[in-house]
């Protein structure tokens, strides 16, 4: 079997300065091009800076140095003060080994969720879980830790989903600190709305509907991005609807499962135009499947 390609992230129309995360392209597009008007903005330590008329862009990969916690914890810190007089709209993670034990016997997943957390409290202090963007984390093939993110002089508004709690109030079962993320944010802009909703999989209330089975999964999934959506304003169809211009990633845990999940999302959720991206990861969950998540320009509401 041929080697898959690695799915490219880039900011701006140079594929030079696009960036690779290590999760290999089962499907649809091989590089992701949210933000094509993007200007190189210059280097600050490991941060690299891009640029539009509206958003402030950015990326870093950083050696596990002194740990996963601790790498995530100083990036963090490093975002917060680029983005300093900006609103972050939307973070992206890709998190080393995610679903194995970290030295200290945790799932490394749930050690980024500490140094994640520790970092919001201790820049925007108690009240931080008001302030927390859409995000995904899902496990990738790098030995480097990579976030990107999306930043506004807009205020955004962040919402929930009324069939999941809240990812920063799960009780501890699920990690000495909850994850730290909303299930969507939604940005206002000259040119209409700008949604992102986070990775999205069959969560319902905190606990996972139908464990290793992909039907089940994909179906609560899909009812969950339908939720998402309305509470959003977008109706119950991400604005499938209207002239927006909408791009999905699809993370799935199993190769072999990509053209079931492309069948159905062909079928219920894409229509021609949409711009989509399969791609082979690990998901924060070992009994998840299947994540989806959705970026839609032009939002008419």
């Amino acid at each position: 079997m041929a080697e898959l390609s690695l799915l490219r992230i880039a900011f701006g129309s140079d594929q030079n300065a696009s960036f690779e995360v290590g999760l290999p392209v089962l499907g649809g597009e091989p590089v992701e091009s949210l933000f094509p008007s993007a200007r190189p903005e210059g280097k600050v330590g490991s941060l690299n800076f891009f640029r539009t008329s509206d958003w402030l862009l950015g990326f870093a990969s950083v050696p596990l140095e002194g740990g996963l916690e601790e790498a995530a914890h100083r990036l963090y810190l490093d975002v917060f003060k680029a983005t300093r007089g900006l609103q972050l709209a939307r973070i992206w993670n890709y998190v080393p080994a995610i679903n194995e034990p970290s030295p200290g016997g945790l799932e490394n997943y749930r050690v980024f969720c500490c140094g994640r957390s520790r970092a919001f409290e201790s820049h925007h202090g108690g009240g931080y879980k008001a302030l927390l963007p859409s995000a995904s984390a899902v496990g990738c093939a790098s030995r480097t830790l990579t976030v990107s993110f999306a930043a506004s002089s807009e205020i955004p508004e962040h919402v929930e989903n009324p069939l999941q709690m809240p990812a920063y109030e799960y009780p501890q079962d699920h990690g000495p600190r909850s994850p730290s993320f909303a299930r969507a944010t939604v940005v206002p802009g000259k040119k209409g709305v700008t949604v992102f909703v986070s990775g999205t999989a069959a969560i319902r209330g905190h606990a996972t509907v139908a464990p290793d089975h992909l039907a089940g999964q994909l179906d609560c999934t899909q009812e969950n991005l339908r939720e998402i959506s309305n509470a959003c304003g977008l109706g119950n169809d991400l604005g499938r609807s209207n002239s927006s211009a909408r791009h999905f990633k699809v993370y799935v845990r199993f190769a072999s499962d990509a053209p079931a999940i492309a069948d159905q999302l062909k079928r219920e959720l894409l229509k021609p135009g949409d711009r989509v991206s399969y791609v082979q990861a690990d998901i924060c969950r070992t009994s998840l499947l299947v994540e989806i998540e959705a970026t839609i320009f032009g939002a008419k509401m």
